[in-house]
């Protein structure tokens, strides 16, 4: 088994997606509080502009790249950009995720390769401009984030959005253990509740059916930036911004018929549509 240092944050250089506003944000502001360089990345520029220079303002060292995930040349510029601004790149955080909601016979195909070209293939452009650098230099850290939907079942009018993390937990199991011999290690953020604007990133299509919602806790996003700090420095593999999520993974595993059962009559005794 390949055992890996503890990483220091202090004196890298992170890239981090999806980060100008909720959990990539708040990823991006403790890993600079830690002492890392970032470069924060956003679809959005201007909001990465403004998180970049929040993270200046506090002390830290930041500066801001639009890039959209869906695109490989906005990868290899960012890579450019880092290693430029930076000389290096240890950290690699990939946190984008869009959703869209409806009944799974009504959404179409092409809201499926939406989100799926996203959430899923958004990192595989990002492993493949990456990974072959931090190989290369035997040293760094991969965090991706998914979410708790794609590893427990919560509801049935979110599947592209589940079916996509899940993808995600499984890439990034797969990478855990192709990387660690080459010294990158990899961590998987599944949040639960988080107050985030991830609001902004459904789309309904069809009836806009009531979001069912696990009972666990909601904290800020800032909760999941400093797990997901501690777990790129202590090289942990799986990041819960609930506890709670751990017990019921552990019921699922025992029995997944009896697990998806309970879960099925919960799913529906909170909606009044059927």
């Amino acid at each position: 088994m390949t055992e890996l240092a503890p990483f220091d944050l202090d004196g890298s250089a992170a890239f981090v997606t999806g980060a100008g506003s909720g959990i990539g944000r708040a990823i991006a502001r403790e890993l600079a509080r830690r002492g890392a360089r970032v470069l924060v990345t956003d679809v959005d520029g201007q909001r990465a502009d403004d998180v970049a220079a929040e993270i200046s303002g506090a002390g830290g060292t930041a500066c801001s790249q639009r890039c959209d995930v869906a695109r490989d040349d906005d990868f290899e510029a960012a890579r450019d950009r880092a290693l430029a601004e930076f000389g290096t790149v240890d950290v690699v955080v990939n946190n984008v995720g869009v959703l869209v909601a409806g009944r799974p016979e009504v959404i179409p195909v092409d809201e499926w390769q939406r989100v799926l070209d996203l959430n899923v293939l958004g990192t595989v452009r990002s492993n493949r401009v990456f990974l072959p650098l931090l190989m290369a230099q035997g040293r760094g850290h991969v965090v991706n984030t998914a979410s708790a939907s794609g590893i427990l079942n919560y509801a049935y009018d979110r599947t592209p959005y589940a079916a996509s993390k899940a993808a995600v937990v499984m890439l990034s199991e797969a990478l855990f253990m192709y990387l660690r011999p080459h010294g990158v290690g990899v961590s998987c953020l599944c949040p639960a509740g988080v107050a985030t604007n991830i609001l902004e990133q459904i789309r309904f299509v069809g009836d806009q059916l009531p979001l069912s919602a696990p009972d666990l806790p909601v904290v800020d996003a800032e909760v999941a930036g400093e797990r997901v700090a501690d777990a790129i420095e202590r090289r942990a593999f799986l990041v819960l911004t609930a506890d709670e999520v751990r017990e019921e993974l552990r019921r699922k595993g025992a029995d997944l018929d009896a697990y998806l059962r309970v879960q099925e009559e919960w799913i529906h005794g909170t909606r009044t549509d059927g």
